[in-house]
Formats: C-alpha cells, sequence, structure tokens
C-alpha cells in the first residue's frame, strides 16, 4: 500500500478547500447552543462520524486537545464550553486544513460575542507523535481519524494520547467500526482508507486496542449504522454495514481483573432485601436498575440467582452505574 498518509494528506488538503459532501458525513445533528453561531463553511466541511462534545467531559477541564482539527467545528464548540484562553490546542498534519480552519475561526469571531481566536491554539502535529509534554491535558477528542490509521499505526496514537492525558483524563472518539473483518483488498487500499471507509475494525478489536493502550475503564455512549460496502461496488461476498460508534476512554490503571467496559447493560434485583450486596463493591437496591460493566454483568449473571436480571447492552451508556 505504501504510505497511505501521502493520499490521506491529498484527500484532505482538497477536502479544506472544497467540501467533501459524502467524506464521513456525521450522522449527529450539530449542536445548537445559545450564542453559539457556526458558520456555514464549517458546516459543509463537517467530516467526522458522530461528536466528541460532551458538556460533562468537560466540567473540571482545563485544557482540551483535538487531534484533526478539519474545519474548526467542534474545535469552536469546545472553546464554547471552556472560554478560556489557550484552552484548546489542536493539532493537524495539513497545512491546508489548518490554514482554513484559522480563518473560519476568525470568522467566528466575527459573529460570536463571546468567542476570541485566542480560546484556540492551532499547531502542525502528528496523532502519531504529539507535540505535547506528558499529563499535560484533561481531555483529548478525535472525530472520524484513527480509523483511518493501519493497525500498527492505531496502536502508536492510541499510546501517545494516553500520554499526554492527566490522570483520569477522558479520551473522547467517534470512529466507523466494522461488523465483520475488513477484508484486505479494501483495507490495502489507500484511498478507501482515507475515505474512512477501509480502515474500520470490528468492535470488540476496536475496544482491545484502547485498552491496550492503558485506558482502564471504556464507556460505549453511541453505536448507529454508518455505511454499507456492497458487494458488487466492493468485490465482496455479502454486503458489509460499518457503524459509527462514540466512545470514551478514562486514563485510569487497568484492574487486575481487566478493563471496565460499559456497553449499557443494567442489572436489576427483585428479590426480599431490601438490596444485593454482591461483596465486591455492588449494591443493587431492590427494584432500581443499576448500569454495570460488561465485566460485572457476567459475574452476575454467573451466580444463577433467580432475583437478578441481567439485560443487554443497549450501546448507550449515560454514566449511571458502577464497575
Amino acid at each position: 500500500m505504501g504510505d497511505y498518509r501521502d493520499v490521506v494528506e491529498e484527500v484532505y488538503a482538497e477536502a479544506a478547500e472544497v467540501p467533501q459532501a459524502a467524506l464521513c458525513c456525521t450522522q449527529s445533528p450539530v449542536w445548537e447552543l445559545p450564542g453559539l453561531v457556526v458558520p456555514q463553511a464549517m458546516l459543509d466541511r463537517n467530516y467526522g462520524c458522530g461528536s466528541t462534545v460532551n458538556p460533562r467531559d468537560l466540567s473540571r477541564a482545563e485544557r482540551v486537545l483535538y487531534v484533526g482539527v478539519g474545519a474548526g467545528l467542534e474545535v469552536l464548540q469546545l472553546a464554547y464550553f471552556l472560554r478560556r484562553e489557550g484552552g484548546v490546542v489542536a493539532v493537524d498534519t495539513n497545512p491546508k486544513m489548518l490554514a482554513v480552519a484559522a480563518e473560519l475561526l476568525e470568522e467566528a469571531a466575527r459573529v460570536n460575542d463571546w468567542f476570541e481566536p485566542e480560546m484556540v491554539t492551532l499547531q502542525e502535529g502528528d496523532a502519531l507523535d504529539l507535540p505535547l509534554d506528558d499529563a499535560s491535558v484533561d481531555v483529548v477528542g478525535q472525530n472520524c481519524l484513527f480509523n483511518i490509521f493501519t493497525p500498527e499505526h492505531l496502536t502508536q496514537a492510541l499510546r501517545e494520547t494516553r500520554r499526554v492525558l492527566r490522570p483520569r483524563g477522558r479520551f473522547v472518539l467517534s470512529d466507523p467500526v466494522a461488523t465483520r473483518p475488513m477484508p484486505e483488498h479494501l483495507a490495502g487500499d489507500a484511498r478507501l482508507r482515507a475515505l474512512c471507509l477501509s480502515g474500520a475494525l470490528p468492535l470488540d478489536d476496536y475496544l482491545q486496542k484502547i485498552v491496550d493502550a492503558g485506558f482502564g475503564t471504556l464507556e460505549v455512549r453511541a453505536r448507529r449504522p454508518y455505511r454499507v460496502l456492497d458487494k458488487a461496488r466492493y468485490r465482496l461476498d455479502a454486503d458489509l454495514l460499518l457503524e459509527s460508534v462514540e466512545v470514551v476512554a478514562f486514563a485510569d490503571p487497568i484492574p487486575d481483573d481487566g478493563p471496565c467496559i460499559f456497553t449499557g447493560k443494567t442489572a436489576i434485583y427483585v428479590g426480599t432485601e431490601d438490596a444485593f450486596d454482591d461483596g465486591k463493591g455492588h449494591v443493587l437496591l431492590r427494584d432500581l436498575p443499576m448500569g454495570v460493566c460488561d465485566k460485572t454483568a457476567e459475574a452476575l449473571s454467573s451466580l444463577g440467582r433467580e432475583d437478578l436480571t441481567i439485560t443487554g447492552s443497549t450501546w448507550h451508556y449515560a454514566g449511571d452505574g458502577c464497575c
């Protein structure tokens, strides 16, 4: 495949100058917030497959890193919540994309009284070698970028992200994933990889990559259809569904018994006592559902108790449970 990153640079240099309507078209509505006006040119270049901006991730954040600036849409949204000089650092390898983002952030300053361009620091930099110190940011976001990387480069990018995060910092990701392994003739196609189509990993592999980089807790917040690679155009035995996921990974240690991965499972106790205590830190009040990680759900299921109900994954976790 050669260096696929050269093709990525070409694709996004063009996308910076001329909007590409089909490139990573997001399925999540853009935040509409009081006093936030988004320049139309930013919306036209919204190259993502979900959203990585959520107020609950930013309540205590002083410094946020955004990897792959795009046209600056999510950078502007992050600045909306932080509202501090230098609060958002955005890095990108593509000079044309950085230039477009800088121009559009200047436009955003003209139509938003609260926004000053100094709130965002734009910097040329590579996700594989981030130009930031260890443990220097509270939150990192990336939207539909890491799926472009080969597995080896993905491992490197994830480790770099883990390095720059402070303890218990949050890594917010949105990427396509595949419902079965990607055939080699597609995975090796540099242009399809640049178009966020052929670099997608199966969800379990994607989550394991994040864990292997040193993230001890993961939350799957959303999972939805993204694209279909049809068998006719892509030379497949059967159509291949891609999905987009939104995941938050916490920079905390991996427990001895394995990572805590929340996929929306719930435990409900309906016994004769007021509560059920499994002796491992999980106290279920009678009749009240509690979110549990997949590891805990499996352990509770193995008890074989008729007064416990364990629901399946909803792929929508709101941070209301325990591991």
